[in-house]
């Protein structure tokens, strides 16, 4: 059984296990539990009634959120010079064509989005050994492959987040600091639950979103009362 510090312990006699709060009251709840040394980032996990071995019902997308992710996002570049150029421009940490897929490759992984043109990816599909797993393989569907990489690196830069559901169904998003108001959280949980839910395969029979839970680093996790009813 996993044990917890006593502060940890302490936050979590303010709420009522298994009880699903309303979003207003779980994020009042949230900043009552007791603060850390550092600002953490509020995090918005959902299980989903999907079967994740089937390729048809597997979600995934990226959104910009409303009021931003509060954090600085590293984003970096793989493309020709001229569109390494761009990258930089924008705000990309790094960009290059064969020298950064080198790096990678050798276990440089200080980013949070990488971004790839399309005429790059038949040499960045070799990084999917290391970058799979950590969830920053470029891809057409979530926007990172594109050939208008300054938008992209701009985009994600100001809180557009990617997300995908892992094995077991679950979808883990960002959706700010815990220095946000309530009123910045609860806009940005609710435009995640919105697309999420707009988001839905079509081959998913049944309730879709079976349990949200909204957290703090490192905080207890609070149990969401949606539209749906979990």
């Amino acid at each position: 059984m996993k044990r917890h510090g006593k502060r940890y312990n302490e936050s979590a006699k303010l709420v009522e296990e298994g009880k699903r709060y309303p979003l207003d009251q779980a994020v009042a709840a949230l900043k009552k539990f007791k603060p850390v040394k550092f600002d953490e980032t509020v995090n918005l996990s959902i299980h989903l009634g999907i079967d994740p071995k089937q390729a048809d019902q597997m979600v995934r997308g990226t959104l910009s959120l409303p009021k931003g992710l509060g954090k600085e996002v590293r984003v970096i570049v793989f493309g020709p010079a001229d569109k390494a150029a761009e990258g930089k421009r924008a705000g990309a940490v790094e960009a290059g064509a064969d020298d950064l897929i080198k790096k990678v490759g050798d276990g440089w992984l200080d980013f949070d989005v990488a971004i790839s043109t399309p005429d790059m990816m038949g040499k960045v599909g070799r990084l999917g050994r290391v970058l799979g797993p950590q969830g920053k393989m470029p891809s057409p569907k979530s926007g990172t492959v594109t050939a208008d990489v300054a938008e992209a690196v701009t985009a994600f830069r100001a809180g557009k987040v990617e997300y995908r559901t892992d094995e077991t169904g679950n979808l883990h998003i960002p959706v700010g600091k815990r220095s946000f108001d309530d009123a910045a959280i609860r806009e940005n949980v609710n435009a995640v639950l919105d697309h999420v839910q707009a988001a839905r395969p079509p081959s998913v029979k049944g309730q879709f979103m079976i349990k949200a839970v909204l957290s703090a680093t490192m905080s207890p996790g609070i149990l969401l009362q949606t539209a749906e009813g979990c």
